[in-house]
């Protein structure tokens, strides 16, 4: 099991604006690949209304569950990773969900009972990243309920650097700043 930090700025993009990033930043893109979240959430909302999300993210022949919970030493969000199969990505689909007892133990810290998640559906992206000063800059193109929809993501690993440049990059450009919920969010308000 892995912990990590991720603070992260995003603005939701029209098609052209996303088109004319990708070409923009064409010199500096290192990957690009196809992934599937899967995303599980109580019947109440209780990790939303903690400021959390639970997901599995299928890319590369891998199956990684994390846990997002809100940042206790500062900001950002603290994720929590594990590994999964297959075989128990198929059975969580199923709301058969046994968590790992590492996992399961940040969700009972965090008051939240793991046998009430239930199996809330997938989206998919296109990704494509780049390195771009030191940071990680993610185009994502995403589906979701018949719905597509574009995402600049900027990863920094210090907040304030990371705001600076994500700010030149939507001046520079003349993107439009809009109101950018997080991907498990925008899923589940298509709902």
């Amino acid at each position: 099991m892995e912990q990590e930090i991720e603070i992260e700025f995003k603005n939701l993009l029209n098609k052209s604006e996303y088109k004319h990033l990708k070409n923009t930043f064409s010199p500096y893109h290192k990957n690009h690949t196809i992934q599937t979240n899967f995303y599980f959430e109580t019947s109440t909302f209780q990790l939303k209304s903690k400021g959390a999300a639970f997901r599995v993210r299928s890319k590369d022949s891998k199956n990684i569950a994390t846990l997002k919970l809100p940042n206790p030493d500062g900001p950002g969000l603290l994720e929590v990773h594990i590994r999964i199969t297959e075989e128990e990505l198929e059975s969580w689909k199923e709301n058969n969900i046994l968590l790992p007892k590492e996992l399961k133990d940040y969700f009972v810290a965090f008051d939240i009972n793991p046998h009430d998640l239930k199996f809330g559906g997938s989206l998919k992206t296109i990704r494509d990243e780049y390195s771009y000063k030191d940071m990680l800059l993610v185009l994502d193109h995403s589906f979701y309920h018949g719905k597509e929809d574009y995402e600049l993501e900027l990863e920094a690993d210090n907040e304030q650097l990371g705001k600076q440049v994500f700010d030149q990059i939507l001046e520079e450009n003349a993107i439009t700043i809009r109101n950018t919920p997080n991907k498990v969010a925008r899923f589940y308000e298509s709902l």
